[in-house]
Parts: C-alpha cells; structure tokens; sequence
C-alpha cells in the first residue's frame, strides 16, 4: 500500500507547478494551525501571574498587612460588597486582592529560586553521573533514589523546627525535594547522547571532558530540561501552598495562597470568599504550568511535533 507525500516533498521531487502553486497555497494554513496551537490559555495565565507578582507594590490597592476591624467580613463587590473591596475582606478587615496580588509574588520568588536551585543540583549530578558511569553513577543514582523516597513533609518538620519558618526554608525544602527529579530524567538524557556518533567523534578529536559537557552534552538536553522546570513550577507553587496551609511555609502576617487557604476554611460557612479566592488562584496558575509544560513537552518532541 502506497502512501501519499506530503505536498513539500512531491513537489521537491516532481518540479509541478500546480503542486508547487498548492504548496504555496497551503503555508498560509499551516500558519493559522500553527497559531492556534499556541498555548494562548495557560501562556496569558502565566503572564499574568508573573505581572503581578513583580509588580505587586503598584498593583495592590492596599498593603496587604493593614488591619481595619471595621471593615471585617466584607463580601466582595459582585455578592453585595463595597466596590471599595473588590474581592472583599477577611475577619481582620485585609482586603482580600491586595493579599491575592502578594501572595503571588510569595509563589513566583519561591518557584523560580526552587526552579533554579534544583534545576542547577539535577543537572549537574544527571551530567556527571551519566556521562562518567561507573561507580560515580551508581553512588549519585542510590543517592537519587534516597532523596526521592524520603518524606517531604518529615524534612519540613525538621527544617522549621530547627530554624523556624520563612521564605527561605520554604525554597530550600522545596529543591532539596525537588532535585532528584531533575537528575533522574537528565541522567536518561545523557546516556543517550553518550552513545550518539558526533560525542564519540568530538571525544576521538581530543576533547575534554568540560569541552564535550559545555559544547555537546548540555546544549542538547535543554529541550527537556525546559519541559521539567515549567513542570517544577506547578509543583513548586502547589507545595508551598501546602507547606503554608500547614503553617510550615511563609509566616504570618506574610500572605501567601496557602496561609489565606488556611485562614478562610474556619470561616468557609460565613465568608465562603476567603478561601475561594486564592483557591481559584492557586488552581488557575498551577494548571497554567503544567498546560505549558504539556505543550513544551510535544513541540520539542520530533516524534509528536507533526
């Protein structure tokens, strides 16, 4: 059973005007599919996000910290509020989308520096582990698969017990736990590559082991590389919002997503708001992430990219 070319190649081989007046016909289409494709969704979602979170002090109507007991419980301006309080205010009378619009910048400083840390850790034991083998290997894949079995919660607990609770414990539990993801995959990675012709070449020239890693090795694990950070983000920003709801994260008068989670559940029968405001936030910016991560994952993937 023969099966038809794609109008390209056909006309490569036929020189037909009429295909070559189609093909040109059909780039404009291609174009427009192509458009549509985009992760428009979860690309503004993120944007927005990121927007926010930057410039949080010129957004927020309020600081987020002020307390008006007389404005307590306000509902938001759509359910009857004051437009004054556009998604209304908790029990200490704070306005509700000044403490969303901080808290956003809460999770995207702790997503990146979680991102990067981790991502710097996974790479360089992924790097050094697959491409040197041997018992290196084996040490830093037991040492992988330790850090993966163990609790993350547990690490938590200890951390802030001895320390305290801030920002920066959150950040350094999180790539603690979040590092043996980066390794496993991108150790896959460069035992493949290892194996490729043009690293056998590059090593038979006389090339170092620095030269080949920095010119050969990770250029080309940065496809997938890209795919799990913007899938560590949604997972980065979903556990601090945990670690916060259990009081392990940002302290208090700090707002984060996960410590107004936790405010709002004592008060979800009177002020059903506080906790479905930065619900739908955490929720929106999460499944934004791993959307883009999704799209990013088939386009760099030449087996799925057609």
């Amino acid at each position: 059973m023969a099966f038809p070319l794609p109008v390209e190649e056909e006309v490569a081989l036929t020189g037909d005007p009429a295909l070559a007046a189609a093909e040109h016909s059909a780039g404009p289409r291609r174009r427009r599919v192509r458009r549509r494709h985009l992760p428009w969704f979860s690309g503004t979602i993120l944007l927005v996000f990121v927007i926010t979170g930057v410039f949080a002090p010129l957004l927020a109507p309020y600081d987020p910290e002020t307390l008006d007991l007389g404005a307590s419980m306000q509902p938001p301006w759509f359910a009857g509020g004051s437009s004054d309080h556009i998604l209304g205010t908790d029990d200490l009378g704070r306005d509700v989308l000044s403490r969303l619009i901080y808290g956003a910048r809460v999770s995207l400083l702790v997503a990146i520096a979680v991102v990067v840390l981790a991502g710097i850790v996974g790479v360089t034991i992924a790097v050094l582990a697959g491409y040197k083998g041997g018992r290196l290997d084996a040490f830093l894949m037991r040492t992988t698969d330790a850090s993966l079995a163990f609790p993350v919660i547990l690490l938590a607990i200890v951390i802030v017990g001895v320390f305290g609770a801030s920002t920066l414990n959150v950040i350094i539990i999180l790539a603690v736990a979040g590092w043996p993801a980066y390794a496993r995959v991108l150790r896959s990675e460069v035992l493949r590559l290892k194996s490729q012709d043009f690293i056998t070449q590059a090593r038979a020239m006389g090339g170092g082991l620095r030269w080949v890693i920095l010119r050969h090795i990770l250029p080309n694990i940065v496809p997938t590389l890209l795919v799990l950070a913007s899938l560590q983000v949604g997972l980065a920003i979903i556990a601090e919002g945990s670690l916060s709801f259990l009081g392990l994260g940002v302290p208090p008068p700090a707002p984060s997503w996960g410590g107004m989670l936790s405010d709002g559940r004592e008060n979800i029968a009177d002020a059903w708001w506080l906790p479905t405001m930065p619900g739908i936030a955490l929720s929106l910016v999460v499944l934004s992430a791993n959307m883009m991560g999704d799209w990013l994952r088939v386009n760099n993937d030449p087996t799925t990219k057609r």
